[in-house]
């Protein structure tokens, strides 16, 4: 016969298993889960990716990875700040069907290229690779991703034309490929992105030829497109009927147009920066007419004339100005 002590002790054990919670339910699609888990494998299992275990839970013990809430699949990676993590983005990033945010940023140790398995990712909205030692070229093959509504690859060692097919982007609405070794032209397609409030910055590449007309077409917010190899004539890109134009940035190119009958609208303009150039004629009465003008450089240029006397133009350091052929007025010397 079983003795009390024992029946109390088993019907303890029982009551404790039976008031344990039920163990954790991971919630994490085990598909996306292999994908992160071949990612880690191809940058050499780093210690910052160290909580990615097969044994936890992706969508909420793993770093640098979310989930949506309610399918559970993979909507961001987002990598930033190691000087330690070291390769290529893997392919396998590709395989993350619902991503919509990519960020690889200030990690100067990621290099090799940006996968061509990108363009299989028709919900990504955000591709962001900035501060890296990545190259090879822009892939053409981005402007299939018609979801894209920011592209920011500043930083790199991109070499390469820039692809017009990034204009066949119908949401996108901010591109930035500053800073790395992108040559030839500016595709004339870039006249035609359909966003009401474009961001584009070129600047710090070895883009050569004329700045096309089409961008004229264009509606910009901000237009940095300084220190190239740029030509010609790029009156078109002020007007009146530029209304959101907020921040214009062409200089240290070697851009030549008489600036003398150039018309702005008023609106929004803060910052307009055309130092390093061969621009002549005039500086235009309209300038005085720009409420939000915050900055003006002309310096290093081929103006002559008075400086039109008015608006926030003689608040300007004289800096802005000088090295010119013969222009004068304050905040510079006197005309004679």
């Amino acid at each position: 016969m079983e003795t009390p002590t024992i029946s109390l002790l088993c019907f303890s054990l029982l009551l404790f298993a039976t008031t344990l919670p039920p163990p954790a339910v991971s919630v994490c699609n085990s598909h996306d889960k292999a994908v992160l888990l071949k990612i880690k494998e191809d940058f050499g299992n780093p210690y910052v990716l160290a909580s990615w275990k097969s044994s936890t839970d992706c969508c909420k013990e793993w770093y640098a990875v979310k989930c949506n809430t309610t399918t559970h699949r993979i909507t961001v990676i987002s990598l930033q700040y190691d000087d330690n993590l070291s390769g290529h983005i893997s392919a396998a990033v590709g395989d993350l069907p619902y991503l919509e945010f990519m960020l690889f940023h200030k990690l100067p140790k990621l290099t090799g290229t940006i996968p061509q398995t990108v363009a299989k990712l028709k919900y990504l909205q955000y591709l962001w690779i900035s501060w890296t030692n990545i190259t090879g070229p822009v892939p053409a093959i981005i402007g299939k991703i018609k979801s894209l509504q920011y592209i920011n690859l500043q930083f790199n060692n991109l070499t390469g034309s820039i692809p017009p097919s990034l204009s066949s982007l119908p949401n996108l609405g901010y591109l930035d490929l500053s800073r790395n070794k992108l040559t030839g032209s500016i595709p004339p397609s870039f006249g035609s992105f359909q966003n009401q409030n474009f961001y584009l910055k070129l600047s710090h590449n070895q883009l050569s030829g004329q700045i096309p007309s089409s961008l004229g077409d264009g509606v910009f917010n901000t237009v940095d497109l300084s220190r190239n190899m740029l030509t010609g004539d790029v009156s078109f890109l002020f007007g009146k009927n530029k209304s959101v134009l907020f921040d214009i940035d062409l200089s240290r190119n070697m851009l030549s147009f008489d600036f003398s009958n150039v018309e702005f609208n008023p609106t929004n303009l803060q910052d307009i920066d055309l130092n390093h150039n061969r621009i002549y004629g005039k500086l235009p009465e309209g300038l005085t007419e720009l409420p939000n003008l915050l900055l003006l450089n002309v310096s290093y240029n081929r103006l002559c004339g008075q400086i039109p006397v008015g608006g926030s133009l003689q608040s300007f350091d004289q800096y802005n100005y000088l090295h010119n052929k013969c222009l004068c007025g304050n905040p510079l010397p006197a005309c004679k």
